[in-house]
């Protein structure tokens, strides 16, 4: 169950033709029926220790303009407007196999990904009478990447996304699938639930919306990257993104084909690692496309997004906002690692390019 999107932006004409002819880069993606989120074995007892700083970075607070000015923002990165935010500390890299390895090892958690969906929690949010679903649609399963064998239509994900049974953070495409000797690469196929059960754990939280676009700037005001406006390739790749045609080939011109180990590509200036490429990442605000044409002229403080979530795509689904790109964006088709653009994602939903970093404000 969930959809997700990605903007997508260029001013050259071959893209504002496929912009035209597609809704997202990430839309019709293959449905799911929810696994659920309330599962007692799942339980985090809150920390009762003082949070480790090691490993983080202090973004002092301050104020920026947030959203696109570059002319290549999608309705829901406009219009741009002035935010305020409290100093922070950030993880420098996105969390690794290896930290959420030992997450699970001290928790026992498991992932919404690893887990039957339950038909009788299921039929709660369905309409009376629904009839269930073949017993071969309920299995624990994720969202796999999979380059199709020629050029396809850019407006139906399902090209290239597939629900994989036994797809999870352990097994990244699948059975035969390991991260044995992957320790340091980003956990992936965790969903907003298991993002938020490990910040509880580590005694962080996921970021803002807000926080996460103030710290991916690293105090360059109105950029397109965080490098600055020069384009990806311009100095040797400045992060892991799709190079080739999308979604049949990636040359791989960056060093990798799918995902790279943290710490692979230079930081941002604040010290911040793959604010740009590589995963997608979860930050905890709802997703509306109108959000930032419904605020207000004044000076927003601290914003913690809106109180609910509207996508005109899937009205009934709500989504959580992830920023940042991943490997699988192109230059020429989705610019998703701008600092201003962004996805939406339902919370149940994992995905082989989605990943996560934690906060903590004190």
């Amino acid at each position: 169950m969930g959809q997700v999107s990605c903007s997508s932006s260029s001013d050259s004409s071959e893209n504002e033709e496929i912009t035209e002819d597609m809704t997202d880069c990430h839309g019709t993606i293959p449905d799911r029926f929810s696994a659920g989120n309330a599962d007692t074995e799942n339980a985090i007892p809150e920390r009762d220790a003082p949070v480790s700083h090691e490993g983080m970075i202090w973004i002092e607070g301050g104020t920026f303009t947030r959203g696109a000015t570059d002319g290549r923002g999608r309705k829901d990165e406009l219009p741009a407007h002035t935010v305020k935010v409290d100093g922070f500390w950030m993880d420098e890299t996105e969390v690794t196999n290896r930290e959420f390895a030992a997450f699970v090892e001290a928790t026992g958690y498991v992932t919404v990904a690893e887990k039957k969906p339950d038909w009788e929690e299921i039929k709660k949010q369905l309409p009376p009478g629904t009839p269930k679903p073949p017993d071969e649609v309920l299995v624990a399963a994720s969202l796999t990447f999979s380059s199709p064998d020629q050029s396809v239509p850019l407006n139906n994900a399902s090209h290239w996304w597939e629900w994989t049974p036994e797809a999870n953070w352990r097994h990244p495409q699948g059975p035969g699938s390991s991260i044995e000797g992957k320790e340091d690469y980003p956990v992936v196929h965790v969903a907003w639930d298991d993002a938020v059960a490990y910040a509880k754990w580590a005694g962080k939280r996921l970021p803002t919306e807000a926080e996460w676009e103030f710290a991916a700037r690293g105090g360059l005001e109105e950029k397109s990257f965080p490098w600055g406006d020069d384009p990806v390739e311009k100095s040797g790749f400045m992060a892991n993104i799709w190079q080739g045609e999308f979604p049949v080939t990636d040359k791989g011109e960056d060093g990798f084909q799918g995902l790279a180990p943290a710490k692979s590509f230079e930081p941002n200036p604040h010290g911040l690692y793959d604010m740009a490429g590589n995963v997608w990442e979860w930050t905890n605000d709802w997703y509306r496309e109108d959000y930032y044409s419904r605020l207000d002229d004044e000076v927003q403080v601290n914003p913690q997004g809106p109180s609910d979530s509207y996508d005109p795509q899937e009205p009934t689904v709500p989504k959580k906002v992830v920023k940042g790109g991943s490997f699988l964006c192109n230059v020429s088709y989705c610019e998703g690692y701008r600092v201003s653009a962004k996805m939406k994602s339902s919370a149940d939903t994992g995905l082989e390019h989605t990943g996560f970093r934690c906060v903590s404000s004190n």
